[in-house]
């Protein structure tokens, strides 16, 4: 990895990615990260893991900026979820209004982009943390848990297809399906609660849940990944599978993965 003894910047969501990603960036040779941090979403544990860490609220962009370039800092990455509705309930300053103006759609893809333009126009580069996080990811081969049943392998080839059309459509990005149906569709409520309606939907367990990346999916904003919630809650409504795209999906807290993967009987699987 090139000029891994710069400053990085870190623009740190929800949940465990951002420490990942720090611990990460540190074993590759990063000495100063400064991290931009939410108010509401960003764990306080991070800030033990930086040099230096601002607390924002989610809209103040010329904040964000500034705290970047107040400390030098010209490349920065974006890690962990922003929860889709505070990006509709956020109270914006005048630069995030005046950006949010311009937008013909107002989706996450397209206000991280633009987020992406404003950075650059103050000379910050926001670059792919992917290659930080190689350790992460799931590659082609990856298995936990159970083996597959032929009727699970169909299901997931099934939906595999269903997912990558409909995250092409930016509707979602997962679906739950069983026996050639299917069951459940990730809209903007997420991850999480589609999967909890497609597991009850399956009435007595069995179904099958498929996560993908779509087609030029910009992984500066978002990659694809998988925790310890994401297999608690396939265990409470009785997801026998969870299938992600290969290479393109991180698993994390991986030790607590393995570990319910096991002793719930769910198969982790890759697809793609």
């Amino acid at each position: 990895m090139t000029d891994r003894n710069e400053s990085l910047g870190l623009i740190a969501g929800n949940r465990s990615l951002p420490l990942l990603f720090a611990r990460e960036a540190r074993a590759a040779g990063v000495k100063h990260l400064v991290a931009v941090a939410f108010e509401g979403e960003t764990d306080p544990a991070l800030a033990s893991l930086v040099d230096d860490i601002v607390w924002l609220k989610v809209g103040q962009l010329s904040r964000l900026i500034e705290a970047f370039t107040e400390r030098g800092v010209t490349r920065c990455v974006m890690v962990g979820q922003i929860a889709p509705k505070n990006l509709f309930d956020l109270r914006p300053d005048l630069r995030a209004v005046t950006m949010l103006f311009r937008l013909k759609e107002k989706n996450a893809h397209s206000i991280f982009g633009a987020i992406a333009d404003e950075l650059k126009k103050d000379g910050v580069d926001l670059i792919e943390a992917s290659p930080w996080l190689q350790p992460a990811m799931a590659a082609t081969g990856f298995h936990l848990g159970p083996k597959l049943t032929d009727a699970q392998r169909a299901d997931v080839e099934f939906g595999f297809r269903i997912a990558k059309e409909i995250a092409q459509l930016e509707i979602g990005q997962t679906v739950v399906v069983k026996d050639g149906t299917v069951l459940a569709v990730e809209g903007f409520e997420g991850t999480d609660k589609c999967l909890t309606r497609g597991g009850e939907l399956a009435g007595k367990g069995g179904a099958v849940a498929v996560k993908v990346a779509k087609a030029g999916h910009d992984l500066r904003f978002d990659i694809p990944c998988l925790g310890a919630q994401t297999l608690e809650i396939c265990a409470a409504v009785k997801i026998a599978v969870l299938a992600v795209e290969a290479g393109r999906t991180l698993i994390l807290e991986r030790e607590q993965v393995e570990r319910l993967a096991r002793e719930q009987k769910i198969a982790v699987t890759t697809v793609g």
